[in-house]
């Protein structure tokens, strides 16, 4: 029988803090913190292919559009963070070859992006080690991810 046994911190001991104004005080506190560590784990592991996460989050949804092409105000209206210059992480995506743009064909005024090959290639890879790291940090059965997803659609409702 394999027994798997995790460490739970709560966020208290996290950031050394005591007690909070309230308990809504302290889920957006929580909410922030577990985000941004996400991120810090998502991070190192794009780190090894030279990417963001801005930029990771534009192959992402490239690589849904595929093989239509996407607009820079599509991606930016899809964008996880909304504070990021589109246009300027697909001229980054561009020089590592892993988007293009393309004049619009209907509108010259207008740039095509498109996800390459090699883009691809790079999320395929990506693929697999983001789902091995949400193995090793998520200790959520199923049920409880579905719930926090449903709990966390409502807190934006």
């Amino acid at each position: 029988m394999y027994i798997h046994i995790f460490v739970c911190m709560k966020i208290e001991e996290e950031i050394k803090q005591k007690r909070f104004d309230s308990e809504y005080a302290k889920l957006i506190v929580n909410i922030i913190f577990t985000g941004n560590w996400i991120n810090l784990k998502t991070s190192e592991i794009l780190k090894k292919e030279n990417l963001t996460l801005q930029q990771y989050n534009i192959l992402r949804i490239l690589r849904g559009q595929y093989p239509a092409p996407a607009s820079v105000n599509m991606l930016i209206e899809r964008m996880l963070d909304k504070m990021s210059n589109a246009s300027r992480i697909v001229d980054k995506l561009e020089v590592k070859e892993l988007a293009e743009r393309k004049i619009n064909p209907d509108d010259k005024r207008f740039a095509d992006v498109l996800i390459t090959e090699k883009g691809l290639n790079v999320l395929k890879v990506l693929d697999e080690k983001i789902k091995e790291t949400e193995k090793n940090i998520l200790h959520l059965n199923k049920t409880e991810v579905k719930l926090i997803n449903d709990l966390l659609d409502k807190l934006r409702g």
